[in-house]
């Protein structure tokens, strides 16, 4: 039938569509920022390509003597550290608890509903009793993104075991499986799949805290940077950094993308 949901655009001519929008807000800013340069040469609200040019140049290739090296990659590495670490905690107690919940009905209505409170409060109202607790190092800032996102995956790998066909698991205890055997052979191979996309999904809240956190008390990260120079309009730095986080996100999405794909092949077959 010709209808236009029947006919999807090529390869190519997605990754071009998919590339036209930015084109099109890229094309849209330089027209502006020259249209503002033009009145006034030192507009600091849009500034032009040199200006971007200049400032990260300085920023990646000259060393601070204060960290003793360049500024972008020294706030580069703190953000990701900090990101990561709270991923990977946050991963951690979400494919156990979220196992163990979804799959144990006692623990299950322990623990739903505190998860389910936790995952409603609002992490950044937290956020000066987190400083209080553990003081203003890096402990905090690693708490604020366990608390922000790992409620959030626990619920989410907890649903996704208990939508697990009931005939699997009668099959497997009619097999002699034991409950530890039923959940590393039935439950994790369909949890851990589901726990990959939690983590996607939750890439952006992640990195929410992370700058959020940056931006009260650090000694470095892209969050910090972006509201030191605030104070001084430098948008030549705040832009290239917004855009550098952006850009640094989907990596870290098309490489979860690519590890779900390659670990777990059978989740493409089923949405096949």
């Amino acid at each position: 039938m010709r209808r236009i949901i029947n006919y999807p655009p090529s390869p190519g001519l997605a990754l071009l569509l998919g590339a036209a929008p930015f084109v099109a807000v890229g094309l849209a800013y330089l027209a502006a920022s020259d249209a503002r340069l033009a009145v006034d040469a030192a507009d600091k609200l849009m500034p032009g390509v040199s200006a971007f040019y200049a400032q990260m140049s300085r920023l990646m290739t000259r060393v601070d003597p204060v960290v003793g090296q360049p500024l972008f990659w020294f706030d580069t590495w703190c953000s990701l550290a900090r990101l990561l670490a709270g991923i990977g905690v946050s991963a951690l107690i979400g494919i156990v608890c979220g196992v163990l919940i979804g799959f144990i009905p006692w623990l299950r209505a322990a623990f739903e509903p505190m998860i389910f409170a936790l995952s409603l409060i609002p992490p950044l109202a937290v956020l000066p009793i987190l400083f209080i607790a553990f003081g203003l190092g890096e402990t905090s800032k690693l708490v604020l993104i366990v608390f922000g996102i790992a409620p959030f995956i626990v619920r989410d790998v907890a649903l996704a075991v208990t939508a697990i066909p009931r005939e699997q698991i009668i099959k497997a205890q009619t097999l002699g499986a034991s409950t530890w055997q039923m959940i590393v052979d039935v439950v994790l191979p369909q949890a851990l799949p589901r726990l990959i996309e939690s983590v996607r999904l939750s890439l952006g809240s992640a990195w929410l805290f992370v700058i959020a956190a940056e931006a009260i008390t650090a000694e470095g990260g892209l969050g910090y940077r972006i509201f030191l120079v605030r104070r001084y309009l430098a948008m030549d730095v705040i832009l290239p950094y917004v855009v550098w986080i952006t850009l640094l996100a989907f990596l870290l999405d098309f490489a979860l993308r690519k590890l779900s794909a390659a670990a777990f092949p059978w989740t493409r077959l089923r949405e096949a």
